[in-house]
């Protein structure tokens, strides 16, 4: 069974978000992948103007 649950990481403990079906004294593996909290989150027009400040570049051929 593989399951996502969002999780808070307070106090050097990750605090799931929602309650999981598991049994007591269950073993399971974690993989973190750290999200970007509401206070990071970039309006659409920040991500154009980033994306619009990247350098062009181009192939040996002239391409894009």
């Amino acid at each position: 069974m593989n399951l996502t649950v969002d999780a808070i990481y307070e106090d050097g403990v990750l605090k799931l978000t929602q309650e999981i079906a598991l049994p007591e004294g269950t073993h399971v593996s974690v993989v973190i992948t750290p999200t970007e909290t509401p206070s990071a989150a970039k309006t659409p027009a920040e991500i154009l103007a980033a994306i619009a400040a990247l350098p062009l570049a181009s192939d040996s051929q002239g391409f894009f």
